[in-house]
Order: structure tokens, then sequence, then C-alpha cells
């Protein structure tokens, strides 16, 4: 890896198979990926880190949120229409409604889904949509 290329984060769920396939893809394509496994307390973004990607994600906000999961439903949640503010409350109290896998470069986050923005991913070496 060259010195000015961006520091890569992977917020990863080792259990979701898009998640490990994008892991896979950016180390097969030789980058260096720090892997951030988002749902272990020890690594669970703050509030200003989960703003800050929120700030820098690419699409809207509520793209964070997972709103097919159970819990979602279950919480009775309508996230259309949320702004950073809600979306970051939200992910405080529940950080298992984070979509994944996200790249995050540093400069943007992208979520990885579909699938083949990963390939998009791993040839730039950076957060990018397709």
């Amino acid at each position: 890896m060259t010195t000015d290329a961006p520091q890569l984060t992977l917020l990863h769920n080792p259990h979701c198979s898009t998640s490990v396939h994008a892991l896979d893809a950016l180390t097969d394509a030789g980058h260096e990926v720090a892997v951030r496994k988002y749902l272990l307390v020890a690594e669970r973004l703050d509030e200003a880190e989960l703003r800050s990607l929120a700030e820098r994600l690419v699409g809207d906000p509520v793209d964070a949120l997972i709103r097919r999961d159970k819990r979602y439903k279950d919480l009775g949640l309508q996230a259309d229409g949320l702004g950073i503010d809600e979306v970051v409350a939200i992910l405080v109290e529940h950080p298992q409604l984070l979509q994944r896998p996200i790249l995050d470069d540093g400069t943007a986050a992208v979520i990885g889904r579909p699938r083949e923005r990963q390939a998009a991913w791993a040839a730039a070496g950076r957060a990018v949509v397709d």
C-alpha cells in the first residue's frame, strides 16, 4: 500500500456473508483494512463516531439502518425522512441496526450493498459507489 492511500476501515459483522465477502474482496486486492466488529461492546461506535459516519455516508442517513431487521419492526420504527440526529440516536441505542458492511476511507463512507459495489472498492482502494 502506498503512503498516500487512504486508511480503510470496514465496519464488519463476521456473521454476515455480505460483510465477509467485502473483507475478502478488499484483502484479496491487497488493501490493508482495519476491521471494526461494531457489534462487540469494545468496538462499538460512540455517538460522535456515528455522527461523523452519517455525515460522510453516501446516500440518505436512513440508509445506515437495517430496516428489514426484526428489531426494527419490533421497535415500530419508521425511518423514512429521518435526519442525521434521529438516525444517530437510534444507532446509539440499537447498534445492531447499523447496516453492514460499511467501508470508511476517512473522507467517504459507503454501504457495501449490493455486493457488486465491493468490486469497485477493491479496485479503487477507497469508498466509492460503482
